[in-house]
């Protein structure tokens, strides 16, 4: 762990040259705890300041998007891509829609998407993007007219060889094919440039599936390591989207009890467990009924639901946010301790907050950060890469197999790295030197560029 002195002159000098950036700035602190030690125990990454140079993005990109909406309003909104870097592969990265993205938010997630591509071993850089563009409340046509503007002004910055985006928060299936669609029209070419595409047109088996699936990995992972599995231990889920779901119907599948999954009103618990019909129910509720999760206590009453609350006071064995950034508070962190809970995966990106994760480290608990954890959805989009550039379609089973292993292999890294002399395992210092040294020794590599 770096001392105080030295995090402190490092972050002075970031927030300085990056001001009004908070969730910028707490990404990078987190990764500096743990990489600037390793930088000084290894010559060669200070000399050239390696870590200095990724706390730099290539480059940002910012655009206007103009749409005309269903009443003939002309409608602004800004977009952006974040280039972070490419140094061991194609910029790879999400595009989210919604109305608080901002430079800082979009930073932060290239910054830690460079990481975690790293660890899933596949050539794949890190970058993101997004817009303040908000699809909740727009009519079919009104996204479909958004996403071709969007991708009128972004497909100048990306292609199969540069630059692959692919969906996020307020991005799914639809908003890709919209995206893909407008950026085959202007290019004259059919090439993987998205992944998240429909299977009909280029896209891969469990995709969808492959985030949550991995979150749920990584913890099987952690507990096996202890010669402890996932049978009839009590979850707690956040979120009701695309992650929480596939993370709840892993656990099921894994013999798991899951009691709760949340939005933004609030959290549905359901002490009898989510089953696999509750969970086909809530994915109705979601993607075809565009309901709140509270609807869901019209079928099944004997549920409750907590209005404006999270799932963190719960009782329960494990814990997976799976909802947004800084969900887990440290009170929240104190809460989980406080009830027993043994592990935490998280499956959204940097959902637990800096005061969450020193409770989680001090009580020794097992701490899986999301550049590890949640790496299934890229990995398996780094595999729809391969799928495009090679003109072949992998079975469910075998591009299941293939996460599978990828996650293991991450948490070996993570073990190689964060294991102390006591034996105790730091998954989030071994996540951010491992994700850091493959990048660093390709950047090495390349000279001063």
């Amino acid at each position: 762990m770096a001392t105080t002195a030295q995090l402190d002159d490092f972050m002075q000098g970031l927030i300085r040259r990056n001001p009004g950036e908070p969730e910028f700035h707490q990404a990078v602190y987190e990764v500096a705890q743990h990489v600037l030690p390793y930088v000084a125990a290894n010559p060669k990454y200070e000399r050239e300041q390696i870590f200095q140079r990724l706390t730099e993005p290539d480059r940002i990109v910012s655009f206007r998007v103009c749409w005309e909406d269903d009443k003939g309003q002309v409608r602004t909104q800004r977009g952006y891509r974040v280039q972070h870097s490419n140094a061991i592969g194609p910029y790879k990265g999400g595009i989210r829609f919604h109305d608080n993205v901002t430079q800082s938010i979009l930073k932060f997630l290239a910054f830690e998407q460079t990481f975690k591509n790293s660890l899933t071993g596949l050539p794949m850089g890190g970058g993101k993007g997004g817009s303040d563009f908000n699809p909740k409340g727009k009519s079919d046509r009104e996204i479909m007219r958004f996403c071709q503007a969007f991708m009128t002004e972004l497909s100048r910055h990306i292609g199969p060889f540069t630059d692959v985006p692919a969906g996020d928060i307020g991005v799914g299936g639809r908003e890709v094919s919209y995206m893909f669609g407008q950026y085959k029209r202007l290019v004259n070419e059919f090439t993987g440039v998205l992944t998240g595409k429909g299977l009909s047109y280029g896209g891969s088996e469990i995709r969808t599936e492959a985030t949550g699936y991995g979150v749920v990995y990584f913890m099987e992972d952690m507990l096996a390591r202890q010669g402890d599995g996932l049978k009839g231990k009590r979850c707690l889920v956040s979120g009701s989207g695309n992650v929480a779901q596939y993370a709840v119907e892993k656990l099921i599948q894994s013999g798991a009890v899951v009691l709760t999954v949340s939005d933004s009103s609030g959290t549905l618990y359901d002490p009898d467990g989510i089953t696999a019909e509750k969970l086909a129910h809530i994915k109705h509720l979601k993607e075809v009924q565009r309901a709140r999760i509270n609807a869901y206590l019209d079928t099944y009453p004997k549920a409750e639901f907590l209005p404006d609350r999270k799932p963190w006071g719960i009782p329960a064995d494990l814990a997976f946010p799976c909802a947004t950034q800084n969900e887990v508070l440290g009170e929240d962190a104190q809460q989980l301790v406080a009830n027993g809970c043994r592990g935490v995966s998280e499956g959204a990106n940097m959902p637990s907050n800096k005061d969450a994760i020193d409770v989680f480290q001090q009580a020794r608990i097992l701490y899986a950060p999301s550049k590890a954890a949640n790496a299934g959805g890229v990995a398996v989009s780094g595999l729809e890469m391969t799928q495009n550039s090679m003109r072949i379609s992998w079975s469910r089973d075998e591009l299941n197999q293939r996460l599978r292993v990828i996650m293991r292999d991450i948490h070996e890294k993570c073990v190689r790295y964060g294991t102390g002399d006591d034996g105790h395992v730091d998954y989030l210092k071994g996540a951010n030197i491992a994700g850091f040294v493959k990048v660093a020794d390709a950047m090495l590599a390349y000279g001063i560029v």
